[in-house]
Order: C-alpha cells, then sequence, then structure tokens
C-alpha cells in the first residue's frame, strides 16, 4: 500500500508540473500517435512464473521545451504456474503521463510519471475465484524517443505499474491487494499537426516609374556624373528559431532555413550574407552576448551544411541591444518571458549591388 501511495504522489506532482509548463516559452508542438507491443512481469504475489505481452495506443503531444503529455491504454496478459494449478493473469490500463524531455533533438531520453485507472482480472482454475477489480493505477518510469524523420520515430520506455487486484483466494492472498507490474514498451511514432514554418516573402522592390516625355528647348549638355552603384536589402527574420535561453535550432524551424539556403544560394550575386543573434533581456549582458553569439553561429552552420559557402556568411551577436519590443509594463516572469518571445531571434540579411545604367 505505501508503494502504491508513493506512486501516486510522484506522478500528481510530476503531472502537476507538466500541465503548469507555459512558465517556458509559448512552444508550437507537434501531436504524434504511438501504437506498440509491451512485455510484462507481473508481480511476485501473483504467483506467475511466465513473463507476458501485450498491446498499446497513446496520443501525445508536445507541450514545451521539455514536457510533453500521453493519453491512452494497453492490455497484457501472461499465463501462471502455481503447484498444480493453472491460469491466466489479464491487466488493461488506461491512464495520463506526463513526461519530461531532455533533448528535443533526434534522440529524446525523458522520465515519466502517470495516472489512470487498472482493471485486473485474476483468472486461475481456482474453484469460485473470479479474482476481477477497478481500482487507480499509478507509473513511473524512464524511457527515449528517436526521430528518423520528422514524422516517423521510435519510443521506449520501461515502467513500475501500482494498482490494486482481487486475491481473495489461498494461496494468492487474502482480500484486494496492491501489486507493482514491471512493464517494458516499444512503439512507433507517428508525428502530424505540427505547424509549418514560413519564410518570410521577399517583396520585390519596385521598378522605377519612367517620367513623361517633355518638350523643352535644346539647354546645354549636363556634364556627366559617375555611376553610383545601389544596394537591394533582402532581410528575413526567424523567429522563435530556438527555445527559451537555448541556442539549439529546433527541428520544426529548419524548414525555415533550409529555405533561407536555397535563397542565398540561387543568387551568386549575393557576397555577404550577415546572421546576427539577439536575445531578450533577462540574465546579464556578458551572458545575453555569449548567447546571442551562440545562436548566431548555430544558424550559419546549419546554412552551411545546407551548401552554403562559409567564406560568404558572417555570424555576430548582438546580444539584448536591440530589442524588437519593449516589455517595461508587463508584470509577472511568466508573462515577461512571453511577451519578450520576438527579442529572441536571429536576423539573417543579404545585400547585392546594382550597378544603375548610366545615360
Amino acid at each position: 500500500m505505501k508503494k502504491n501511495i508513493i506512486g501516486l504522489a510522484v506522478a500528481g506532482v510530476l503531472a502537476a508540473i507538466a500541465f503548469n509548463a507555459s512558465a517556458e516559452e509559448a512552444y508550437e508542438g507537434s501531436w504524434y500517435a504511438v501504437p506498440g507491443v509491451s512485455v510484462v512481469h507481473p508481480d511476485n504475489d501473483l504467483e506467475a512464473s511466465n513473463t507476458g505481452g501485450g498491446g498499446f495506443l497513446r496520443l501525445g503531444k508536445e507541450l514545451s521545451e521539455h514536457w510533453d503529455v500521453q493519453l491512452g491504454g494497453g492490455y497484457t496478459r501472461t499465463n501462471n504456474d502455481l503447484d498444480g494449478v493453472s491460469g491466466k493473469y489479464k491487466q488493461t490500463l488506461l491512464g495520463v503521463d506526463a513526461l519530461y524531455m531532455f533533448s528535443r533533438e533526434k534522440f529524446r531520453p525523458f522520465l515519466l510519471a502517470g495516472v489512470g485507472a487498472a482493471r485486473n482480472n485474476v483468472d486461475y482454475n481456482i474453484p469460485g475465484l473470479d479474482g476481477k477489480n477497478t481500482s487507480l493505477m499509478a507509473n513511473v518510469g524512464a524511457g527515449f524517443q528517436y526521430l528518423i524523420t520528422d514524422t516517423f520515430g521510435l519510443q521506449a520506455d520501461i515502467r513500475e505499474i501500482w494498482s490494486r487486484a482481487d486475491l481473495d483466494q489461498a494461496p494468492l492472498g487474502n482480500g484486494k491487494e496492491t501489486i507493482h507490474n514491471t512493464q517494458l514498451n516499444l512503439g512507433a511514432i507517428f508525428r502530424f499537426g505540427a505547424p509549418k514554418p514560413t519564410v518570410a516573402a521577399v517583396e520585390p522592390m519596385p521598378e522605377p516609374t519612367p517620367e513623361p516625355a517633355k518638350v523643352a528647348e535644346p539647354a546645354p549638355a549636363p556634364v556627366a556624373e559617375p555611376c553610383k552603384p545601389t544596394f537591394e536589402t533582402i532581410k528575413i527574420e526567424a523567429e522563435k528559431l530556438f527555445g527559451f535561453d537555448k541556442a539549439v535550432v529546433k527541428i520544426s524551424s529548419k524548414r525555415t532555413l533550409d529555405g533561407v539556403a536555397e535563397k542565398i544560394n540561387a543568387n551568386p550575386e549575393i557576397e555577404v550574407v550577415m546572421v546576427t543573434g539577439h536575445t531578450d533581456m533577462l540574465g546579464s549582458d556578458k551572458y545575453n552576448q555569449k548567447l546571442s553569439e551562440r545562436r548566431a553561429n548555430a544558424v550559419k552552420d546549419y546554412l552551411v551544411s545546407k551548401g552554403v559557402d562559409p567564406k560568404r556568411l558572417n555570424a555576430i551577436g548582438k546580444g539584448e541591444t536591440e530589442p524588437a519590443v519593449s516589455c517595461d509594463d508587463v508584470k509577472g516572469r511568466k508573462k515577461l518571458i512571453e511577451c519578450l518571445q520576438p527579442n529572441r531571434r536571429v536576423e539573417i540579411s543579404a545585400e547585392k549591388q546594382v550597378e544603375n545604367a548610366c545615360k
């Protein structure tokens, strides 16, 4: 019983943290489905000599940079072998899990805790034994996700599951008792519903409107001035490339940078591309300067990986010195972090020289 109480307490605390994860910046994460198979080792109180199997189906949501929630259920069964007694033990689960994700890269280790309901059916060939019981369930565990592509991956975890079973027959026990099973799960991840990042459209510079011809008296020819170059600026602002206080490019933002790389590679006349990192005002000036430089270099490195010549890229950091928004009147850290989100950005700008025709 004590183990059951501890499991419920841990799960409740972690689930509460997960649903309050909005203290981080607003996160645009995917929904995903995880169907899979399970291997279960039943509690010794069930006198189970065999390891059983089953399956599960869960629906997940990426809530924030560090938190996921998964809702679903599963079914397992195992054969039992007592002294002269045989039968089956079956367990059906329905619950919600909170997952703390240590990373949002391809390899994503996590801890989990959850609560729900369990249906335990102890079905031995003992006359009069019909050990069916529905109770609260709690589980804790650890595992990992591995994304093979942006839409498909794998998930594995091992967990301890606490619930109550009806063991009101010798030699199993006397009444409803707390049991805990060890379960190993392996499933496939199918991600969907993530917002597609977009690359800001670059508006073409308007063509100069020719002035109507004027009939004028002949005049002395003006002194010809030398041709002067003008500059066309293409500026793409990529917000939400990073999580709060992070310098790792999000997987969901890489399509945006892919589009930037295509534009740069398609314009070989662009000689210099400026990659400028910015932060919000939270933290010291020195720390924010270093963070902005790491962000700019992270974007530069990604563009180079997509074929952009590194000699054309110049990465610099400006820390918190050029905010896009001011949040002086915002109260509370949670609201302040959300308000300052546009300041955590990387700006990518390019200039190309256009020679004016001389008349």
